[in-house]
């Protein structure tokens, strides 16, 4: 959370932060709900509140990864992005099932 104050202001950590939320998704669902002591999912389910922000901001993101990359900014590019954004995170979540 503080990392999300400190850095609100430049647009090019949005798309970081994000990432690192989609990265952080398959470690810390799985102690949330599939096993472990009260404790655990009690930090697990905390972690994954505090990554809802970082995950809703993901079209700004893409956005962002988008300028970023040096191509044009097109409402097709960033639909795009945001696409392949919302693939990995989709990815990320089923991987620990597997």
């Amino acid at each position: 959370m503080s990392s999300r104050r400190t850095f609100a202001f430049l647009p090019s950590t949005i798309a970081l932060i994000v990432i690192a939320d989609l990265f952080l998704l398959p470690t810390v669902w799985p102690r949330a709900f599939l096993g472990g002591d009260l404790a655990s999912r009690s930090v697990a389910l905390v972690t994954l509140a505090a990554i809802v922000p970082g995950v809703l901001t993901m079209r700004r993101a893409a956005t962002v990864l988008v300028v970023m990359s040096g191509w044009r900014r097109t409402q097709k590019m960033c639909r795009r992005v945001h696409g392949v954004l919302v693939a990995m995170c989709v990815i990320a979540t089923l991987i620990p099932l597997v």
